[in-house]
């Protein structure tokens, strides 16, 4: 019998947990003039990733649904979006009436809660990039999508690698969450992008200021949250095809995804896409030679959601093969492509000649001389099981990633720089069901992450780190006041490890065994703790029903990167010579953040202010020599690295304060339902505290910017053409004056973890305006259904010369015949998209089966 009880405990837990009684959620949607139902109406609940559609009556029914409260999200193209939390237990009928709108913005946000909540109740400052957003748009890559969004900008390094900034801070200090889990990969170099599929974004949620409490460390400027399409619902299995091409760069993108939920809850995807594009041009530099890239991407979902939640496993592989360009010219302003001197050995250092390329270089879509392999593995594992009226929400993911640069046309499958790293994240918490207005949730989430340097060049050793966070988030609505808030604590233990190599003339830098003849130690052994609190708490306040304001503070903390511990060479890229701290002290943040806003059907409007204040800001600062000038290594002679001699920079603590806001301004007149016009302001400055001359100016602090749209909505302009729309758009970036000018080193170069601009270009720092414009709808075949949408966009449409403060390459070398430093972005590119539906059972609505 003692042998028995344990046993009829664990199947007493399961029994709760299993045998919910059948809960139903159904309703008409129906238009609010009318008051007709709405067929084709999507019901979905984003927490249990559940979805229904209205019938032709627009009556719709949600079987199997655990108990809870739960935001449900309505949405029908035409129609403004409809959020709004439900408590569901037995059998509930929630009706919805839908106001006619072409406006459209997502009204619910999941990045930093443990539930859904709605937007305009979520105190935290987020931004919305909609999947309307991003098919009227053009980009080249997953961040490049992202690049005009208020308070976001984007260090560039070509036209296949972008990092997001979140106002004014970026790599390690943004956290990027891809398929619902952190992305482990090598976010802190310059020419280190974000392995994810641009086609595999349904939408991006972008959350600006510390969102350390429901993620840990390096989300202390903020979170990028790439969010997948939503399931299917029940009975129905959808797909399309994706044709992309771009005139500026030749890019083709092909793509095709198909879908399903079975009427018993299963649900499935599959999707796989390429990407490839040569040369761009711009009006000053013609092409700019290796700029070229093609990537890769498959992946596949299946799950299971039943009455007790949900659980499906995502796997995916995204591959990339990137050029680096180089920036060398002639004496009159070619660009060169870098070969090996004829007859001499390529040993250390690497011995150059430079070459003009001719026409097959500039339009090839595969890199040479210098470029990148990329490949992400990932496994995802994602749940929800109910648990009485509450829920227990566990998602664990594996992520490998590999990176090798090849810098040796003779070798070519030779990586000098190769890294290859192995990680696994884990998030588990408790959503308690709600007491009446009351919500809270605990749990603790982490990462563990082992990497290699399997390249010749080493600039970091191999480490491991591991890192527990526990946490508390609780929200509570009073009156027409929202509260939410909570508290975290951290811990990281972060090991780098002993690493000897070869100073033999034959094999240098090659790995060796401890005290090895004619060896050095490059990397000492070391393990250090890191620990943090976290916090946050914060309101938002509706004024009458159309008006609102919101404040919330919150405490951020961030724990050193691999970099700024164990750094100890040359930073390939940029020649200079790096040098990390194993005890330097993790960075805190302490930002407040206030906005009001106005939520009308005629006008969406909000401005908002912040002040981040960082505690143990971590930079790279500039050493000098004992006789007072720069500290310039002579590594070359000592240990026989690849590189030459190079100015020493070392990873230090200070303070820092940044300040700005946004201002995003929708106006889509009831009465003129064919208009609308929308406009943002984004404005960030600050740099370190207690220095009074141009060194205190950070790295990469974007300029003031402001954009303007206005769209023509047409609708059904014809018998074959529905949802049609015309814009007109301007993009305008003021001069940036806030750079470091005063190095007297390298004056060309910059390290991306430095507070230095050295000399920026000119070019970068002056301002620019930008026009593009658009035209798209839906192609209709005989009888109404749709046959395809059609996008066409034209970017930078008067070719305009320019280069973004946000390029790298702005520090590449004079062209003499211009005298213009750097190399530009851009220039004119047409885009046409096409996007052709799969269907299958397209008529059949989810209340048919009953």
């Amino acid at each position: 019998m003692k042998t028995l009880k344990p046993i009829l405990v664990i199947a007493f837990i399961f029994i709760c947990i299993f045998s919910n009684a059948q809960n139903i959620l159904t309703g008409k949607i129906s238009d609010t003039i009318t008051n007709s139902g709405l067929p084709g109406a999507i019901i979905y609940i984003p927490d249990l990733k559940v979805a229904a559609q209205s019938d032709a009556n627009g009556v719709y029914t949600m079987n199997d649904l655990p108990k809870g409260t739960f935001v449900v999200e309505i949405h029908i193209l035409g129609y403004k979006t409809v959020s709004i939390p439900i408590k569901i237990e037995s059998t509930v009928t929630a009706n919805f009436t839908l106001v006619r709108s072409e406006f459209q913005e997502d009204e619910v946000v999941v990045t930093g809660n443990s539930k859904a909540s709605e937007a305009e109740h979520n105190p935290q400052p987020t931004t919305d990039v909609t999947n309307e957003y991003i098919n009227q748009h053009s980009s080249t890559n997953v961040i490049d999508a992202i690049a005009t969004a208020p308070g976001v900008s984007v260090i560039t390094d070509g036209q296949s690698i972008g990092k997001p900034i979140i106002r004014g801070l970026g790599y390690n200090r943004v956290l990027t969450i891809n398929d619902g889990v952190e992305q482990v990969d090598q976010p802190w170099f310059d020419e280190f992008g974000i392995e994810a599929d641009p086609d595999a974004v349904n939408r991006y949620e972008i959350l600006k200021g510390p969102g350390s409490l429901a993620y840990g460390s390096d989300a202390i400027s903020g979170v990028l949250n790439l969010i997948p399409e939503d399931p299917l619902p029940a009975g129905q299995t959808k797909g399309e095809v994706l044709f992309n091409y771009q005139t500026n760069n030749g890019l083709v993108n092909n793509m095709f995804h198909l879908a399903g939920t079975s009427m018993s809850g299963i649900s499935w995807s599959v999707r796989a896409d390429n990407i490839m594009a040569h040369a761009y041009q711009d009006p000053y530099d013609g092409y700019v030679l290796n700029s070229q890239f093609s990537n890769f991407n498959a992946d596949g979902t299946i799950g299971v959601h039943k009455k007790w939640g949900y659980s499906q496993l995502h796997a995916s592989y995204f591959y990339m093969n990137t050029g680096i360009v180089d920036g060398t010219r002639d004496s009159v302003g070619n660009q060169l492509m870098p070969v090996y001197y004829t007859g001499i050995t390529p040993t250390p250092p690497f011995p150059f000649a430079y070459v003009e390329p001719n026409q097959q270089d500039q339009q090839t879509y595969t890199p040479f001389v210098i470029y990148q392999y990329i490949h992400h593995y990932k496994l995802v594992w994602d749940n929800d099981i109910a648990v009485g009226n509450g829920s227990i929400k566990a998602i664990f993911s594996y992520q490998r990633n590999q990176r090798q640069e090849m810098n040796d046309p003779t070798q070519p499958n030779l990586p000098i720089i190769y890294y290859n790293s192995n990680g696994v994240t884990y998030d588990v918490r408790y959503v308690a069901p709600q007491i009446g207005n009351f919500n809270f949730s605990v749990g603790a989430n982490g990462v563990y992450q082992n990497s290699q340097s399997l390249g010749f060049v080493q600039l970091i050793p191999d480490y491991n780190y591991m890192q527990i966070g526990g946490f508390a988030i609780a929200s509570e609505k009073i009156g027409k006041l929202n509260l939410s808030g909570g508290i975290r604590y951290d811990t990281r233990t972060f090991t780098g490890e002993e690493h000897w190599v070869s100073t033999d003339t034959l094999t240098p830098q090659v790995p060796v065994a401890p005290n090895t003849p004619n060896s050095f130690e490059e990397f000492h052994p070391f393990t250090t703790v890191f620990s943090g609190m976290s916090g946050s708490i914060g309101g938002t306040y509706d004024f009458t029903k159309n008006t609102y304001a919101k404040l919330n503070i919150a405490r951020g903390w961030r724990a050193p990167n691999v970099n700024e511990c164990g750094a100890d060479g040359v930073h390939d890229g940029t020649v200079v010579f790096e040098v990390g701290d194993n005890n330097i002290k993790p960075e805190t943040s302490l930002e407040e953040d206030i906005a009001f806003g106005i939520n009308s059907k005629d006008v969406n409007f909000e401005i908002d202010g912040f002040v981040n204040t960082i505690t143990n800001f971590i930079y790279a600062k500039g050493l000098l020599s004992a006789l007072g000038g720069d500290s310039v290594s002579n590594a070359l002679s000592v240990n026989g690295t690849l590189f030459p001699d190079a100015p020493v920079f070392k990873y230090v603590n200070g303070n820092a304060q940044l300040e700005g806001g946004e201002i995003t301004l929708d106006i889509h007149p009831s009465g003129l339902k064919w208009l609308e016009i929308n406009s943002t302001v984004s404005y960030v400055t600050g740099g370190l505290t207690g220095i009074t001359d141009s060194t205190k100016y950070l790295p990469f602090v974007p300029p003031m910017r402001v954009t303007g749209d206005i769209i023509f909505h047409f609708g059904k302009i014809c018998s074959f053409i529905n949802d049609a729309y015309l814009r007109f758009g301007v993009i305008s970036v003021a001069q940036q004056s806030n750079v470091y000018r005063e190095a007297a080193i390298y004056t060309a170069l910059s390290s991306s973890a430095t507070p230095f601009e050295y000399a920026a270009s000119q070019n970068a720092e002056a301002g620019y305006t930008l026009f593009n414009a658009g035209l798209g709808g839906h192609i209709l075949k005989h009888g109404g259904k749709e046959a395809c949408e059609l996008y066409v966009i034209c970017n930078n449409l008067f070719n305009t010369g320019y280069m973004d403060y946000m390029s790298r390459f702005k520090y590449y070398p004079v062209n003499p015949l211009t005298d213009r430093v750097g190399v530009f972005n851009m220039g004119r590119n047409l885009s046409v998209k096409l996007i052709i539906p799969v269907n299958f059972n397209e008529n059949k609505a989810v209340a048919d089966k009953d």
